[in-house]
């Protein structure tokens, strides 16, 4: 049986990125960090304000209260958390969930997995397909030096089954790689579109030496994309066959006795639905797992809205720990504002971001920003309508709430973190990210 809440093991990596030296090459730090480690330079306590626009910062106590809060839920409702560390790419953030009791970190693809071996993470979840040959027996020779490590795999079709079987052929493999069959659904994205399908791929995985069936998986968010009846419908129905598929491998005796299995689903939309269906099949040896990843930092947009703690009427909730400030550029018509933030700043895939405050300058004391918009974002530019009359000035700076952290933290290198939203507050620490 695997156990809960292991933090990284510290490693090399972790030695390098303290020893990292800051400059005029990192995006929104300023001059008065170049040259220094993160370390040396926090010790300066510096403030809000010396940072240039735009800057996305991130609230230490909305972090916390995130983590704490889905920590408490999963185990309320009997099932594990391997959230998806594809959203930050941040090990510093990955090793705070795990520390809060995560069982592990889910990632998309072969080049995020090497990040997270490389500082420490011992339990992965590839949310994917792996039949790229060179990762495949990198993965292979990681997990017989480091027999610790765990990496659980997707597979949707005999024919991904085959290219592992192919790639892995030459290669000394001491154990054979975990490899969760996928169920998909018509209109969705990858998996087996059907039980029997999917039954089949798994007796295929099952029937390799160097491979090892250790579950079904599968994502319900591409199924839907609101919590009205109808999504809420269609994902129940999803969950249920993921169930059914479970039952059956089961039950045709096709999971390898004594070893672990794990059924996985659940995005940030709709973990509750995953509980609610799937959390009755956890046992001695079978773990649900859920993969919500964006929970860490919401957001106050796409995720506000369909967050099943803003769903329900229970204890928990989340709140948004990322921001951006951008400030005002140029006023070319009375209804008008241009900022220096665009697309290289901020996410607009899941809608764009929204005026909250405006201040004199970065640090200083703001107020609410009512009857504005952003209306366009250009590479480098957002477009913000205001009333005619407004006072807002060039040289403002505007904090702007985003929409959507999986499209957020792409962009910045290194994002301060302050410990509470206040006027010029001190940042307390720097999050690398690893994109």
């Amino acid at each position: 049986m695997t156990t809960r809440g292991e933090p990284a093991a510290d490693t090399e990596a972790w030695d390098n990125l303290r020893a990292e030296r800051l400059s005029e090459l990192d995006k929104a730090l300023p001059a008065a960090a170049d040259g220094l480690t993160p370390a040396e330079f926090l010790a300066s306590r510096p403030r809000l304000s010396a940072f240039i626009t735009p800057v996305m910062t991130l609230d230490d106590s909305a972090i916390e209260d995130n983590v704490t809060a889905m920590a408490a839920w999963c185990a309320e409702h009997g099932v594990e958390l391997a959230p998806h560390g594809k959203t930050t790419m941040s090990p510093v953030l990955w090793d705070r969930q795990l520390r809060s009791g995560a069982w592990g970190i889910t990632l998309a693809t072969p080049s995020q997995v090497r990040v997270a071996v490389s500082f420490g993470v011992r339990r992965i979840q590839l949310a994917n397909t792996l039949v790229d040959p060179a990762a495949l027996r990198w993965l292979a020779l990681e997990m017989t030096a480091r027999p610790d490590l765990e990496v659980l795999t997707w597979a949707d079709s005999a024919a991904t089954v085959d290219a592992m079987v192919a790639a892995l052929a030459d290669i000394p493999a001491t154990r054979p790689i975990p490899v969760l069959v996928e169920l998909g659904a018509s209109g969705g994205r990858t998996g087996a579109r059907s039980v029997d399908e999917a039954a089949t791929v798994a007796a295929r995985i099952a029937s390799t030496g160097t491979l090892r069936l250790a579950g079904v998986s599968g994502y319900e968010g591409s199924l839907a994309h609101d919590a009205s009846t109808p999504a809420l419908t269609r994902v129940r129905h999803y969950l249920e066959e993921m169930a059914r598929l479970h039952r059956t491998l089961e039950a045709d005796g096709l999971y390898p006795a004594e070893a672990d299995v794990y059924v996985t689903a659940g995005g940030s939309a709709y973990f509750d639905l995953v509980a609610d269906v799937l959390a009755p099949l956890a046992g001695d040896r079978t773990h649900v797992v859920v993969r919500a990843g964006a929970y860490i930092i919401h957001d106050d947009g796409f995720y506000t809205g369909i967050t099943p703690f803003g769903r329900s009427s229970g204890p928990y909730r989340l709140r948004s720990a990322m921001n951006t400030w951008a400030r005002v550029v140029s006023r070319p018509e009375p209804g008008l504002a241009l900022l220096d933030a665009g697309k290289r700043d901020v996410p607009f895939d899941e809608g764009l971001p929204t005026p909250q405050l405006v201040a004199s300058q970065l640090g200083a004391p703001a107020r609410p920003l009512t009857d504005a918009e952003i209306v366009a974002v250009n590479d480098q530019h957002a477009f913000l309508t205001i009333p005619p009359d407004s006072d807002i000035r060039v040289g403002d700076v505007v904090r702007l709430g985003l929409s959507h952290p999986c499209t957020a933290f792409d962009k910045w290198r290194w994002i301060p973190v302050v410990a509470r939203q206040e006027t010029d507050p001190v940042v307390i620490d720097l999050i690398r990210t690893y994109f």
